[in-house]
């Protein structure tokens, strides 16, 4: 099998034989294996994208007699991480029963709920709309994916012509149409009419391609998008520079990036203006080569062609009318210059949306865009969690490809509006939606929790975590820092979590890391300034060098952190949280705690002023006043432990017992009970306080506030 690794230069050849042979006789695991492959190479198709089947012999549960059996990928799965259960399994022959029953192309819609009459497996994924289209060709193995190659031939005006002529007539065309069981019956039309073909181009859309085994099929799908790619490449140029050839210069690297953390927190705002958004950033060279490019005002307001494409992107992109030498710094001036941008959109999508719509059509839509462009400096989009920002900008960049490709073989078409309106608000996608779970509290959030690799912040980080916010971890300690994250990712997944490098006293790491926030994730909505350190000394003891260190990490550290937030949450105008988390000591101190004490205290003062000074912006400010957090946590590190134990008169063995015995209700304070604290202030059953300090210490009396 080496040989065929050096057959493509487009695409990657990633069978593995003794893999394979492990898995033979059994057909669908093979289709499992084959998915993965093609879903790992990007350049095949994206994510969420395309589906696979394979047909086989199996044992009917009731009869005990042979049927045929068709596994195709469930509705909402993806080809790259995709399991045996994410496989709907069909009886073949209801499913090609139902043309029987099928009542022309204005009922199509009905078939899908008729799909689970043919069900194999009542385990299996809920059939996809495109199991249709598996169906009713006969092939054992069928791979049907997105690749930009092939979108690019099947956008161009010419695509049908191309087609024929790249491929001499072995791959068939069969022009847009919306997927559905009327697009399966053209597709099988297609192939009586022409025999013999390799696969079948589905006009503005994506790529058929089958095989006898699951290896034909795999090789078959590789070679067709290699030949497409190929063709592309040995065409760019002939026709003129790329795109028209570049209109401006991008900014250097680390301007582009500085201009885009500045900015991202206004757009934020700007989209947020119904539901609170998350974003994603990219500045990757072919985004610049498309957006610095004479054709970008032609192309852009044309939208995207692939409904994969476009169901993420929206129907177009905003481009914004900034100079790459605009001064960001002035919020009100790049508001008042790009408002009426955001305006023009939503009304223009409002037009789209009142000119299109059936009388049975879902309600309109969060009108805002979701792919913003900045000539010169990169591209931003925003949705409703990391995972879906992410993935729509990866769209957008198959989607430049696409256009990238038709302007160099012909000229690139669009999806009329009317059809992409036909697949946006389209019943069965609606019905997708209405099916997703409820969002969490914290959908939609960002919190940057300082001091989060470790202790209270990590349990903080965490919980927010869990309800769905987007979190920065971030500590002093790189190595400690780089544990946490992995822990995170390997919790939550790649998308829920960023990390910085984050010294609360030193306001150029706290700019660096809002600045990587608001990279990593839009802007910034929560800011818990946990970040601390303790000492415990008699005054006598206490040095000059105790004292300064207390207040700047506790007291400056939560002035410069909550100064350099709360700018931000200004930009993004849709309100905020600062929580401090401050100390019963605050309220009543311990002996030997003059510094640790009085800098609690500064901190709860300071709450009290941050509050009553952001109010008018919506921004709440309220403090958590744990006491004797001693599992897991930083502050019982370093002597203070000791200290506690010796200005008690016990070992630090008994420091436990001895808190959970001076509190009213006898008990152990943990992380997680500062945690659920800070949720109960931002999970949305608070939104209207502002101000007020909670007490997590188990009861001590003495600390009661009055």
């Amino acid at each position: 099998m080496s040989v065929q690794t050096t057959k493509f230069k487009h695409v990657s050849y990633l069978w593995n034989e003794a893999k394979a042979a492990e898995l033979a006789g059994d057909e669908v695991a093979l289709l499992v294996y084959r998915s993965n492959l093609l879903g790992a190479d990007l350049r095949l198709t994206n994510y969420g994208g395309g589906n696979t089947s394979c047909k086989a012999i199996a044992k009917d549960p009731l009869t005990g007699k042979d049927t045929e059996v068709m596994w195709v990928k469930g509705s909402g799965g993806d080809l790259g991480t995709m399991k045996r259960n994410g496989l709907a399994a069909l009886h073949m022959d209801r499913l090609l029963n139902l043309k029987n029953i099928y009542r022309g192309i204005e009922h199509e819609d009905e078939m899908v709920e008729l799909f689970n009459h043919c069900i194999y497996d009542l385990a299996s994924k809920a059939p996809s709309i495109d199991t249709a289209l598996h169906g009713f060709l006969p092939f054992k193995h069928i791979d049907h994916l997105h690749p930009d190659a092939a979108i690019a031939i099947a956008a161009a005006k010419d695509g049908k012509q191309i087609t024929k002529d790249l491929f001499g007539g072995k791959i068939g065309w069969v022009k847009w149409q919306k997927p559905g069981f009327d697009l399966g019956l053209l597709l099988k039309e297609c192939l009586d009419e022409n025999p013999g073909i390799r696969g079948i181009m589905l006009g503005s859309h994506g790529l058929f391609t089958w095989g006898d085994t699951a290896y034909e099929s795999y090789l078959n799908t590789l070679e067709v998008i290699e030949m497409c790619a190929q063709y592309l490449e040995d065409n760019y140029g002939k026709k003129g520079p790329v795109f028209g050839g570049a209109k401006i210069e991008s900014l250097p690297k680390e301007e582009r990036l500085a201009k885009a953390a500045e900015l991202a927190p206004v757009l934020r705002g700007f989209c947020s203006s119904q539901t609170k958004m998350i974003g994603h950033f990219t500045d990757d060279d072919r985004v610049l080569q498309f957006i610095n490019s004479n054709d970008l005002d032609r192309l852009a307001p044309l939208g995207t062609s692939c409904p994969d494409h476009f169901l993420r992107t929206k129907i177009s992109p905003l481009v914004l009318n900034l100079a790459t030498d605009e001064d960001l710094t002035n919020t009100s001036v790049i508001k008042e210059k790009i408002a009426p941008l955001f305006e023009t959109y939503r009304k223009m999508y409002a037009e789209y949306y009142n000119t299109c719509k059936h009388s049975n059509s879902p309600a309109i839509r969060d009108a805002n865009p979701v792919i913003i462009l900045y000539p010169g400096v990169g591209m931003f989009s925003f949705a409703k969690d990391k995972q879906t920002t992410r993935v729509a900008s990866e769209f957008y960049i198959n989607a430049i490809n696409v256009m990238r490709g038709a302007e160099a073989v012909s000229e690139y078409t669009s999806l009329p509006r009317q059809e992409a309106f036909n697949i946006e608000y389209w019943l069965l996608e609606e019905a997708k939606l209405q099916r997703m779970p409820k969002p969490k509290a914290l959908t939609g959030r960002i919190a940057l929790v300082t001091g989060s690799a470790g202790g209270i912040g990590k349990a903080i980080a965490k919980k927010f975590a869990e309800e769905g916010a987007c979190v920065i971890i971030n500590d002093i300690n790189e190595e400690r820092l780089q544990g946490a994250m992995e822990e995170f990712q390997q919790l939550f997944g790649r998308d829920t979590a960023a990390s910085t490098l984050l010294d609360v006293t030193d306001n150029v790491t706290i700019e660096k890391a809002f600045a990587a926030t608001v990279l990593a994730f839009g802007g910034v909505d929560i800011i818990v300034n946990n970040a601390g350190i303790s000492i415990s000394k008699s005054i006598t003891d206490h040095t000059i060098a105790d004292w300064d260190k207390l207040y700047d990490t506790l007291v400056k550290g939560q002035f410069l952190v909550s100064k350099a937030g709360a700018a931000i949450i200004r930009k993004q105008a849709i309100g905020g949280d600062i929580i401090n988390i401050v100390s019963k000591n605050a309220v009543v101190s311990g002996p030997n705690n003059a510094g640790y004490g009085s800098a609690k205290a500064a901190q709860a003062h300071m709450s009290r002023l941050l509050a009553a000074e952001l109010g008018g912006d919506k921004i709440r400010v309220n403090s958590v006043n744990p006491d004797a957090v001693i599992a897991d946590s930083n502050i019982w590190a370093g002597g203070w432990a000791e200290g506690r134990a010796k200005a008690y008169g016990i070992t630090v063995a008994e420091l436990p017992a001895y808190y959970a015995k001076r509190t009213l209700l006898n008990e152990t304070i943990l992380p997680i009970d500062i945690a659920n604290a800070c949720f109960a202030f931002v999970g949305g059953l608070l939104s209207k306080s502002t101000g007020n300090a909670l007490n997590v210490d188990g009861g001590v009396a003495a600390g009661f506030l009055r």
